[in-house]
């Protein structure tokens, strides 16, 4: 099996960055006009169809877990990028800019990844799909709560750290339903 640094970078550029820069080429950045507080919704409600599709085992629609865990990663991101734009009425931030600040926030995230992988054994190859799911609702619930609190905090990490797990839950869900495929 490929390590995990690879197979992080497999599902981010094969799969999410892929769908990020063709929808800035056809949308621009669109998402700009979005709250940090809308797209945490946003994710909560690909995060609610992923469990409501593990709950059921079928679907209605015709998309399946794995476009909507891409959104979760890709949301996440914006979400980040959001943070650090905060202030910044300049919405167009052209396709160019918008992937050198995707990328960066992508490096940022694997890095984490693979140091939390480093203290914790690389325990979520052991964790059940639905478990990252519940984990990414629970840290969406995290952030709502912090966002409902004007981003005060006595003891937690903030919203960004928080983005940063649920993107990584995301990414291991991916590599686990890719692996499940084979």
């Amino acid at each position: 099996m490929k390590d995990t640094a690879t197979l992080f970078d497999e599902v981010i550029k094969l799969k999410c960055r892929t769908i990020f820069t063709d929808k800035t080429k056809d949308y621009g950045t669109a998402w700009r006009i979005l709250r940090v507080s809308s797209l945490t919704d946003q994710i909560f409600i690909k995060a609610s169809r992923i469990r409501t599709l593990q709950q059921v085992g079928s679907s209605k629609v015709d998309e399946g877990i794995e476009p909507e865990f891409i959104g979760i990663i890709n949301y996440c991101i914006m979400a980040l990028i959001q943070i650090e734009m905060d202030g910044l009425d300049e919405l167009e931030i052209g396709e160019e800019r918008a992937t050198e600040l995707f990328d960066k926030y992508a490096e940022e995230a694997k890095q984490l990844m693979l140091n939390k992988n480093h203290d914790y054994g690389e325990a979520w190859k052991d964790m059940r799909v639905s478990s990252l799911t519940d984990l990414i609702l629970m840290k969406l619930l995290r952030v709502k709560q912090i966002e409902d609190n004007q981003g005060a905090t006595l003891i937690s990490e903030g919203i960004g750290a928080n983005y940063y797990d649920m993107l990584n839950y995301a990414i291991f869900s991916m590599i686990h339903l890719s692996a499940q495929e084979r």
